[in-house]
């Protein structure tokens, strides 16, 4: 597995990718990007390393749905989120079945289940010699385990916001949408190639917009109230439905808002069917050498 790194210096106002580390102590911390092979051809997937924290989850805001309150403290241990959502070309290196709706290699994958997701994520982790988070029988994950997983909400969260607390990771200003998502009011329509606009201040893309991602988290409108203070939540243990978060290609501006939940059934029947706006990216723990790299920043 071949593995690079670069330091990624966060700013309010961008990103650069520098060849050492320097410090801003006005700005949200400094991020590693690491870029690995998947060993099943020669395909790279970029990957931001975010160290641990606290940050203040969900929204303050008094005309907020229920479900976004109230804003609660949470705690998160370090881990590596993919830059961009998983794509079309990510399912070929693999050998899987492309389920998306509007093709094309750099357009993230759509119309596909949770249960599909975290099919997706076992086999990625085969791929690199890594140990499965899901049992796909039961689905039930190990988060012990070191492959792939769909995030938490709490992960998403955390990674979407880079160090801000306000409606939109820049700011509040709808007039900057169309500048970071494809979303109903930008958008021709359908998907786009990830990437194709601003990132956020921790290097992702997408985070808002495109297509809504799967997390790993049963839904349930009123576990914020019971989460206040948590560290390394994992969502209630029990429901009939899967947490959605960012917004797709369809949604309106609200719908785009970082603190925003959405949900809907996981599809571990076959009689569930699938959306063209619903897509996923992984996320993984890190190795020893990893997370002491990242420590060095």
């Amino acid at each position: 597995m071949q593995i690079r790194y670069l330091t990624v210096l966060v700013s309010i106002v961008g990103i650069l990718l520098l060849t050492s580390c320097v410090k801003n102590e006005s700005a949200p911390p400094s991020v590693t990007v690491l870029e690995k092979s998947v060993p099943v051809g020669n395909l790279q997937v970029a990957m931001i390393l975010l160290p641990g924290g606290t940050f203040q989850m969900g929204s303050a805001s008094a005309n907020a749905p229920a479900d976004e309150q109230p804003a609660h403290a949470v705690s998160l241990s370090a881990f590596a989120m993919d830059k961009f959502e998983v794509t079309q070309d990510q399912f070929a290196e693999l050998e899987l079945p492309n389920p998306a709706h509007f093709k094309g290699d750099r357009h993230p994958v759509e119309q596909i289940r949770w249960s599909e997701a975290v099919v997706f994520c076992n086999e990625r982790s085969r791929a690199e010699g890594l140990e499965p988070c899901y049992d796909e029988g039961t689905f039930a994950c190990n988060f012990a385990a070191n492959g792939y997983r769909l995030p938490t909400e709490a992960e998403w969260e955390y990674a979407a916001r880079a160090g801000s607390n306000s409606e939109y990771y820049f700011g509040t200003s709808v007039k900057q949408l169309p500048s970071h998502a494809c979303y109903a009011g930008a958008s021709a329509q359908q998907t786009e190639p990830v990437g194709s606009r601003r990132p956020n201040a921790w290097g992702f893309h997408d985070m808002l917009g495109n297509v809504a991602e799967w997390c790993q988290d049963v839904y349930s409108e009123t576990y914020y109230s019971e989460s206040n203070g948590a560290t390394d939540p994992t969502g209630p243990d029990e429901g009939d439905k899967r947490v959605l978060r960012g917004g797709s290609w369809q949604s309106n501006e609200a719908s785009c808002r970082v603190a925003a939940r959405l949900a809907d059934a996981p599809g571990i029947s076959d009689a569930c069917f699938t959306r063209d706006t619903y897509g996923f990216r992984c996320v993984r723990s890190l190795s020893a050498d990893e997370l002491a790299e990242l420590e060095k920043r």
